[in-house]
């Protein structure tokens, strides 16, 4: 067997592109993997092309010594775009070879331990202040929107909602996200009251409607620094806390944080590879590990997962892409021991299962892990084409 071509395919999705690496072999198998070209991963698809010249002629089953090989050859520029450029291969390789055994991907890695996964909705209301209308769904714009949707997310059967710091204090209202230099707050990173009122508000919101059962998990992204994490760890006591989670860099500050926090501490999404989670890890910096299987690719986010295990920290998946990735991610969680929570959005573009031949299954805020060859589906690419992308891919 030997891979004969290597092609990207890219649609709409509202307010981004999803994107997906395709890998077809000399004997009709194709293999699929989703990635991400944005989020300051710009470039990613030319990296891919650059890369695929160097697998054409190769067996795809392979996957160890081809991924060591492009791990080598890139060592001089870790991470970044060029880990998330060898992970999409990765991934598209491992539907190869999946298929060709006529297996799940989480056959390849033991089988699964479990065949149900505990979800939460992400970016619970985070979407809906500037793309209520491309989804179809009720804009938010205050708190008693906040009071309706947790309601809502209660009565889909979710156990557990992820939201973000909403300011209704501003016209118009929208997120907190100074640490992507999106509003007021960059570059310092400063909390003050308001956002810790904003904070307050919107938790306070999330729990009643959706009621004391229900896990909140709080996301502030790169929005502070130390000192502000710590107090609004504080702040947030009162809500019990699912997790909160954080993007940090700085492991022994994590750690510090961690300490003070009254209640878990996720992190670590932003991360490539085993040697940079690894001091997360001696540092025990987090409660739990937040692993990227898109950027990561789902061999070394085994091993990171593994790695995990021996630290007795549990891990989940970054999941906010589209229905590839989640069935990407869901044949993770599957065979991992460790395991905390996946990851997913519900609110998308009304277009998002036409985009794949097998959405993944959900039921009561559960999604079943996959057993069709491969990921579980594959991309259909009519529908991909239907939808053009929102920005050129030459």
């Amino acid at each position: 067997m030997k891979i004969v071509k290597i092609e990207d395919l890219h649609c709409n999705a509202g307010w981004r592109d999803f994107s997906f690496l395709k890998i077809t072999t000399d004997d009709g198998l194709v293999g699929w993997s989703e990635y991400n070209e944005g989020y300051g991963s710009a470039g990613i698809t030319a990296v891919i092309r650059r890369m695929a010249q160097d697998l054409i002629g190769q067996d795809p089953r392979l996957i160890e010594r081809l991924m060591s090989r492009q791990y080598a050859v890139t060592r001089q520029a870790p991470g970044g775009l060029n880990q998330q450029a060898m992970a999409a291969i990765e991934n598209a390789l491992l539907d190869v070879k999946a298929k060709a055994l006529g297996v799940p991907v989480h056959a390849l890695f033991g089988g699964a331990v479990r065949d149900r996964l505990p979800l939460y909705w992400s970016h619970c209301g985070s979407y809906r202040f500037r793309n209520a209308d491309v989804m179809g769904v009720d804009p938010v714009r205050s708190a008693d929107d906040l009071v309706k949707l947790g309601k809502h997310v209660k009565e889909r059967g979710f156990k557990a909602l992820k939201t973000n710091i909403f300011r209704f204090d501003t016209d118009p209202p929208n997120m907190h996200q100074p640490g992507f230099a999106r509003g007021p707050g960059w570059p310092e990173l400063n909390v003050d009251n308001a956002t810790l009122d904003a904070i307050h508000n919107g938790l306070s919101a999330f729990r009643q409607g959706a009621g004391p059962e229900m896990g909140i998990l709080l996301d502030t992204n790169f929005n502070f620094k130390t000192e502000g994490y710590i107090k609004v760890a504080r702040a947030c006591e009162r809500y019990n806390l699912f997790w909160l989670e954080i993007d940090s860099y700085d492991p022994e500050g994590l750690r510090l944080i961690r300490d003070r926090a009254p209640m878990p501490v996720a992190s670590c999404e932003s991360l490539f590879g085993r040697r940079q989670f690894r001091p997360f890890f001696e540092n025990r910096s987090i409660d739990v590990s937040i692993i990227d299987v898109p950027w990561n690719g789902m061999l070394e986010s085994y091993k990171i997962a593994a790695m995990a295990e021996a630290y007795e920290i549990n891990c989940a998946p970054h999941n906010f892409y589209g229905h590839m990735s989640t069935l990407m991610s869901a044949n993770f969680c599957a065979t991992m021991p460790n395991f905390r929570i996946m990851e997913i959005d519900i609110d998308d573009v009304p277009w998002k299962d036409d985009l794949v031949t097998h959405p993944p299954v959900i039921q009561n805020g559960e999604l079943i892990v996959p057993t069709r060859p491969g990921w579980g589906a594959d991309i259909n690419e009519e529908a991909v084409k239907a939808h053009p992308p929102k920005n050129p891919h030459p």
